[in-house]
């Protein structure tokens, strides 16, 4: 059995990574505006994902709140939770991040927020989703795999 107090071993927020990355994109558009994207067009996209990523971000935590477990990945895990939106993706709260972080680029017109998306998916995918999972199937074994197997990292 594995130690109960033990984690992940990811030290900072995943959030920070979002964060970060917009900040970037913000100070560049500072920098160099880019072209201003068609603005009716842009927030209705942008509505078509913040919608849905906040609530995709709130169901998450709330299940995770529901099974006694911290959504924090800095904190142990007590429990797998696989109803809701984790029975069609492992990481539902990343997916909404990222819904939420194009949704806000698009509504207030951060276009150099945009090209990072790739880089935002890489590296949430690297220094957070990949110890996570290490973690996970080292804590709850089988179980763990058995889920990984049948459900999508991202979709």
């Amino acid at each position: 059995m594995s130690d109960p107090q033990k984690t992940s071993g990811i030290h900072f927020p995943p959030p920070f990574i979002y964060v970060g990355f917009f900040l970037l994109g913000l100070g560049l558009e500072r920098i160099a505006p880019a072209v201003s994207l068609p603005r009716g067009p842009a927030l209705a996209v942008a509505a078509v994902l913040l919608v849905p990523g906040f609530g995709l971000l709130f169901w998450s935590l709330f299940l995770f709140f529901k099974a006694h477990t911290s959504p924090l990945p800095m904190l142990p895990t007590t429990a797998i939770v696989k109803s809701g939106p984790y029975r069609w993706t492992r990481n539902p709260m990343y997916l909404a991040m990222l819904l939420v972080y194009i949704g806000v680029a698009l509504w207030f017109d951060v276009f150099w927020a945009l090209p990072f998306v790739p880089v935002v998916i890489f590296l949430v995918g690297r220094l957070v989703i990949g110890k996570e999972e290490r973690y996970l199937e080292e804590k709850f074994g089988e179980e763990y795999r058995r889920y990984k197997s049948e459900v999508g990292r991202w979709l």
